[in-house]
């Protein structure tokens, strides 16, 4: 028998069978020979065979309309490319476990034993996938507590590391302290020492269809492994006048531009307009404290000024997090607990690290893996609110 399309020994054409177990066609000798692709069928024909097993005719097609309907592998029953590409959407029947013991017990088996995933691997993935979802556009995180000490730029900080860890990228932790901020300090390097005021100088450069986001890398601080950039405020508690309103929506539409995820870390003014106007733009507020009575009355202070000039629904869909000290003595966390929890959406606990306690700049992977874990709780409630 000879290939496809091509006459064997007795002056036939081998054709590959239908869905029914029949030759496609036979050539018959002094005939073009046709294709290496089935014949063209008649879209308003019934096949007989179909008809006796009490198939319902199709309806008819314009050919010219849809030449696709022509073939007949579409209409007799031989799977089709979509339903071959759903396969990819259906996720696996039996997950195996890749962490812990059971991954352990996988890995030392050879594969011969597999275990589904633990209860804490199940919820490190369901915090992942909060974090790694899609939010439909920019949103922004503000950080807030009057009370300097409460875990503001540490909060902006390990957010932003860990959402830029877990998304890969676009993220923007920004300084918006009205006079000196320390986001800069805790930060990591970069080969420039901009800031915002330097942004603000040439904001011209950016204005209408300019600036690119190399340009932007010049008055940013990328972090490397944090995968997430700095916009620092001056380090100066002298130089300049405070940022105005304007000055922060103008550098908020410029920086929008390139990254889909904000963090702001704020002042210690609530009256200053540069504060008011990130609390305008706030998608997700973030209210930290440490576990000390003069932290936690200083925000519940600063949720009833909230509340009074009409941002209700803000404070109630808040996350409060809640630094804790070295130690848990002399510290009233039930009472802190009770009232944030009855005041904002949910209320969280960071555990003390010596790294952040020193002062030094932050980094990933220096981090405990309990405060990388804890962290990461954190930010798949902020994420839920997003």
């Amino acid at each position: 028998m000879g290939y496809p399309g091509q006459p064997d020994q007795g002056g036939q054409a081998a054709y590959p069978v239908d869905a029914y177990g029949q030759p496609r066609q036979q050539w018959q000798a002094g005939q073009p020979i046709p294709g290496p692709y089935p014949p063209v069928m008649d879209p308003n024909a019934v096949d007989p065979r179909a008809a006796a097993a009490g198939a319902q005719q199709l309806p008819q097609v314009d050919p010219e309309a849809d030449p696709y309907q022509q073939l007949p592998w579409v209409s007799d029953g031989t799977p089709t490319a979509e339903e071959f590409a759903r396969r990819r959407l259906a996720k696996p029947a039996e997950p195996t476990a890749t962490m812990g013991p059971r991954a352990l017990l996988r890995k030392g088996t050879g594969g011969l034993v597999r275990m589904a995933p633990g209860k804490r691997e199940q919820e490190y993935k369901r915090d992942v996938e909060m974090v790694r979802r899609n939010f439909g556009g920019l949103r922004q995180v503000t950080v807030v507590n009057p009370k300097g000490g409460a875990g503001k730029t540490v909060a902006v900080l390990l957010l932003a590391m860990t959402f830029g860890q877990k998304r890969g990228g676009y993220v923007l932790a920004w300084d918006n302290n009205e006079t000196q901020g320390t986001l800069g300090m805790r930060a990591q390097q970069d080969f420039h020492a901009r800031t915002v005021r330097d942004m603000m100088r040439d904001l011209h450069l950016f204005r209408g269809s300019h600036g690119r986001v190399g340009d932007l890398s010049q008055y940013v601080r990328a972090q490397g492994e944090g995968m997430f950039d700095v916009l620092a405020s001056d380090e100066s508690a002298t130089a300049g006048e405070m940022l105005t309103a304007g000055a922060f929506a103008e550098i908020r539409e410029i920086v929008s531009r390139f990254y889909k995820l904000i963090f702001v870390d704020t002042g210690n003014n609530v009256r200053a307009q540069n504060w008011q106007a990130a609390m305008d733009a706030t998608d997700q507020l973030v209210i930290t404290m440490s576990a000390r009575n003069d932290s936690a009355e200083t925000a519940a202070r600063m949720l009833d000024h909230l509340e009074q000039s009409g941002r209700q629904r803000l404070v109630r869909q808040a996350i409060s997090v809640v630094t804790m000290p070295p130690t848990r003595k002399d510290i009233d966390l039930p009472a802190i607990q009770r009232h944030f929890a009855a005041r904002t959406r949910a209320v969280l606990l960071a555990p003390y690290e010596k790294l952040i306690d020193s002062g030094e700049p932050l980094r990933y992977g220096h981090l405990s893996n309990g405060t990388r874990d804890s962290w990461l709780k954190i930010a798949a409630a902020v994420a839920e609110g997003l």
